[in-house]
């Protein structure tokens, strides 16, 4: 064999042992940064969840006090409360 067969094939060889090597270092990048899409998307849900449990829980509270207290939206009449006109 001569020795530029044997350097082609060691070149050769090389390239194709880093090739692999990259992809496989490629792909470990891509499944960890998929896996952390995964986990912010879980993080987003729950974050949506708490925050709609929040919402429900506020709007029970605000219809258990318009059933208590006599709400009013400002618009009206001006009602004074306290002092002199």
């Amino acid at each position: 064999m001569s020795r530029a067969a044997k350097l082609t094939l060691a070149g050769t060889s090389l390239g194709a042992m880093g090739i692999v090597i990259m992809v496989h270092y490629q792909q470990q990048a891509e499944k960890a940064a998929m896996h952390a899409g995964v986990i912010r998307d879980m993080e987003q849900q729950r974050i949506k969840k708490e925050r709609q449990a929040d919402f429900e829980m506020q709007r029970a509270l605000e219809e258990e006090y318009k059933k208590v207290q006599n709400v009013h939206d400002g618009a009206g009449g001006g009602q004074r409360v306290g002092g002199s006109p």
